[in-house]
């Protein structure tokens, strides 16, 4: 493709935040060295949507106890080398009311998916509201609707589901027991009962391709999703995908660039994933569209234990340095740390 069809779709997405399969799909296949100024682009419009604040989540990995066994992640059913952890209520409660004090907004509540008792979560986010008023973000997998119902009742803001692929084929063969079809209707009825709705996808999932991606961000658009994430796909020893390739920080930043441009009222972080296989890959994704970085605030002795992929940044600091630092790294390119909740740009 050359210069003058990328500027040409790359114009419309930015004008119209529209375009077809077709055209996503050969913008995703595209050289990145081909790409700049979709990268351009995308930074134009997150400052003109977003401004130059940038908004930090802080995630409480509660537990790594899972019931799935899906194909590319380390707290899977059957990964017996995982020495697994659950911490209890009034830890949870702690290390949230830590988060406050450190100036997060948001605490983003993240489990395998535990069997966690339902009455002990809607607990913890009524003690959390009470305590700090930060907005609190669940990101649990697939429970029951009417955990959701009593959850949101509680007052839960946010729901983090993410879809992983929007091929229905290459989910269901990844996810074993589980279907497709329920967890997009899940995303719908969340949005429904009144969260704000994040998902995302895994760039570079062993069988994906630019087309699929292209559905990805389609999908995203349909869903009306207020956030979405993309991370590469890092391969864990322990599971089924142990010798497949890691994705690449190419794709997942085109796929970012586009995700701004198609969907720009969307959040959209900065994940962990790309800054573990780039050490400057959350500072690229901010300067491509991104808008929110996601630090982790989980007691050290337990980051480790929380593998989905190995070799995760951040795990040996505590929570105040790593405020710290990615403080820094935010104002080292000209943004600063948003002083509000990050509710949906869609309100």
């Amino acid at each position: 493709m050359n210069q003058f069809e990328i500027k040409r779709l790359v114009d419309k997405a930015y004008d119209k935040a529209e375009l077809n399969k077709e055209e996503i799909t050969s913008l995703l296949a595209a050289d990145i060295n081909q790409l700049d100024y979709l990268l351009q682009k995308a930074d134009q419009k997150r400052k003109e949507i977003c401004e130059d604040e940038v908004h930090l989540r802080a995630i409480i990995e509660f537990s790594n106890y899972c019931r799935r066994n899906c194909y590319y992640c380390g707290l899977r059913k059957d990964n017996q080398h995982l020495q697994r952890y659950q911490l209890k209520k009034e830890e949870i409660i702690k290390t949230a009311q830590m988060a406050a004090e450190l100036g997060y907004q948001t605490v983003v509540l993240q489990s395998g998916e535990d069997e966690y008792p339902t009455a002990q979560i809607t607990e913890i986010i009524k003690e959390i509201k009470n305590t700090t008023g930060m907005a609190i973000t669940l990101s649990l997998g697939e429970r029951d609707f009417a955990a959701y119902k009593l959850w949101r009742e509680a007052g839960a803001d946010r729901y983090l589901l993410k879809h992983e692929t929007a091929d229905q084929r290459l989910y269901e063969k990844y996810h074993p027991g589980m279907s497709f079809e329920n967890r997009i209707e899940s995303l719908k009825y969340l949005k429904k009962i009144g969260y704000q709705i994040g998902s995302g996808v895994i760039i570079d999932l062993p069988g994906q391709t630019p087309e699929i991606l292209a559905e990805d961000l389609l999908l995203s658009q349909k869903l009306e999703l207020d956030m979405i994430g993309s991370g590469p796909f890092i391969p864990h020893e322990k599971t089924p995908l142990a010798e497949s390739k890691t994705g690449t920080v190419e794709m997942t930043l085109k796929f970012t660039a586009l995700s701004r441009l198609l969907l720009p009222l969307a959040h959209i972080p900065a994940t962990t994933a790309l800054g573990t296989i780039d050490v400057e890959g959350r500072q690229k994704a901010l300067m491509a569209g991104a808008n929110v970085v996601m630090p982790n605030v989980t007691d050290s002795q337990y980051r480790e234990k929380y593998q989905i992929y190995p070799g995760k940044i951040c795990i040996n600091e505590e929570a105040g340095d790593c405020r710290q630092c990615i403080g820094g790294i935010i104002a080292s390119l000209g943004r600063f740390v948003s002083q509000n909740k990050g509710h949906s740009l869609r309100k």
